[in-house]
Formats: structure tokens, C-alpha cells, sequence
């Protein structure tokens, strides 16, 4: 006798769910079934929102946050910003706790990773031209390195403090009061705060 297993869509959808990150195979079976007994309204609505931001989502062409349809992001929009100051992060999603700690009113540079040689990951696959064009662009510009803690953080920072030395700009890194190997998403806004302030020159 052939032993009874959900249809073949419902088994395509839980294995779509699976490989979302933080979600195990019981998760995704639990969502599944949520939204086809309980949800059909939301799971359209879901699914109508994921393809709307995957058609209109891209990267910002000055610093590399998300942005709608091609045009800048809402920082690089704002002439109220102050252009001599940039805030160099390693990831899009890293802007975010910054901007949320309320004291930044600058502009921000997404480097796209950081250098990880043991991963492939090498300055020339970052977005460090594009940030050294933007400071030609503003001389007299503070740069404020706040990329990770961990190893390859502090090689990323190294190396851009490198290549800002011969540009007429400020060079400056977040001040340690994050843990060792954390990421910025880990911190809470007043050790941000704490951190921007307190950064040190290089």
C-alpha cells in the first residue's frame, strides 16, 4: 500500500519554505498548512508583496541601500543630509540600527560584504571604487569606517583606511563598544550611539 504524503504543490511549498533562513523542516510545514487552511487571503497578499519587491527592489546607484525602482534611496534623497559625512557599513541591512539610534545624519556607503579571502571574497568584489569616487567627489569629507569587529572586519578596515590615506578626507572607525565579533544588527541603539561618538581616527 502506497503511504498517503501531501500533493505535490504542498511538498514544493514547504520545500520553498525550508530554505528561508531560521526555518526548519517542521516550521515550513507548520506555515504551509497554516496558509492553505487558514490564510488563503494571506498567502496571496504574501505572495502578490514578494513579487512586488523582487520587480522593484534594487540597490541604491550612490550607496548601495534598497531602493525602488531604480532612484536613489531616501538618504541619498534628502538634501537635508550632510554630505561630508559618510558612514561606511558592510551590508544594506546594517543602516538600518544606525539610522534608528537617531544620532547619524549623514550619508552611508554599503560595501557589499568584507574581505574574506578564505571565503573568495576580495576588495575588488566590494564596492570600495564606488566609495572612493564618491569621497574624490566630496574632499574635506569624513569617512567613518563601521564594519564588523571580527578579523575580517578589521582587514576590511585596514585596507579602506589604506586607500582613503591619499584622498583629502578624515578617516575614522566606530568606537569598540560592540562585542567582539558582532555584527551591527546585534546592538542595541544606545551602543550604537555610544559607538558613532566615541569613533576614533585611524
Amino acid at each position: 500500500m502506497k503511504p498517503q504524503e501531501y500533493p505535490a504543490t504542498v511538498q514544493e511549498l514547504i520545500a520553498r519554505l525550508k530554505r528561508m533562513p531560521g526555518v526548519g523542516s517542521r516550521g515550513a510545514e507548520r506555515f504551509a498548512l497554516w496558509f492553505l487552511q487558514h490564510g488563503r487571503n494571506d498567502a496571496r497578499a504574501l505572495a502578490a508583496a514578494l513579487q512586488g519587491a523582487v520587480d522593484a527592489v534594487s540597490s541604491c546607484p550612490e550607496c548601495g541601500f534598497f531602493a525602488e525602482n531604480g532612484a536613489l534611496c531616501t538618504a541619498c534623497d534628502d538634501p537635508t543630509r550632510d554630505s561630508s559625512l559618510f558612514c561606511v557599513v558592510e551590508q544594506p541591512t546594517d543602516v538600518l540600527p544606525i539610522e534608528r539610534c537617531g544620532t547619524f545624519r549623514g550619508l552611508y556607503h554599503c560595501l557589499g560584504g568584507k574581505i574574506s579571502p578564505l571565503d573568495g571574497i576580495m576588495p575588488e568584489d566590494l564596492s570600495v571604487q564606488r566609495l572612493l569616487e564618491r569621497v574624490r567627489n566630496h574632499p574635506g569629507c569624513e569617512v567613518i569606517l563601521a564594519v564588523g569587529s571580527d578579523v575580517e572586519g578589521e582587514a576590511t578596515a585596514l585596507y579602506l583606511a589604506e586607500q582613503l590615506a591619499t584622498l583629502p578626507c578624515r578617516v575614522s572607525r566606530i568606537a569598540q563598544g560592540m562585542p567582539a565579533g558582532a555584527g551591527l544588527g546585534h546592538a542595541d541603539a544606545i551602543t550604537l550611539m555610544r559607538a558613532l561618538e566615541g569613533r576614533r581616527g585611524l
